[in-house]
């Protein structure tokens, strides 16, 4: 599969079939997709925090408040994202430029995960809804939460939803 193929087939699954595992093999697979990926002075300012079996439960339960996310129960696997310290350039790059190179990163590196388990046919959902102080908990992790990922294979009656996408002048401008 192509990028524009991983982008054009890359959705929010919200079906996961729970009697599926992801072998580990493509699981290493994501996870190293994930650890190429570009960021600030090459810092990696972030951990992921690989979930299954139990945790995998507990994760799910920290990102179903309210009564959001309610197919996270049927995913096998769990990737917290938290954030870590800048290294010393990229810290002082954020100080004098204003910007949040560690958000910018968690994202890029958001973006490779989930690109490289669409690749290896696994679906993925983004979620930002989260108990941090209870993931923290579970995961034992000092520094904030950011992200969780889930990752699982779609049932099989998921199917790819059209792109509700902004047209490409909108999100555009070119200047000579």
């Amino acid at each position: 599969m192509n990028f524009t193929e991983i982008a054009n087939t890359r959705q929010s699954c919200r079906s996961y079939d729970p009697a599926r595992q992801v072998e580990e093999e493509k699981l290493t697979a994501i996870l190293e997709a994930a650890r190429l990926a570009p960021s600030a002075c090459n810092g990696q300012p972030y951990r992921i925090t690989v979930c299954t079996g139990e945790s995998t439960h507990a994760v799910a339960s920290a990102v179903m408040g309210m009564g959001m996310n309610k197919f996270a129960a049927d995913a096998p696997v769990m990737l917290v994202l938290s954030e870590e310290p800048y290294v010393a350039s990229a810290a002082l790059g954020a100080r004098v430029k204003g910007n949040d190179y560690r958000s910018i990163d968690i994202g890029i590196v958001a973006a490779y995960l989930t690109a490289e388990a669409t690749a290896q046919g696994l679906g993925t959902c983004i979620l930002g809804w989260l108990d941090d102080k209870k993931i923290r908990e579970i995961c034992e992790l000092k520094s904030p939460v950011r992200l969780v990922i889930i990752l699982g294979y779609p049932k099989a009656d998921d199917r790819l939803r059209p792109k509700k996408r902004k047209a490409l002048d909108e999100l555009v401008t070119r200047k000579s």
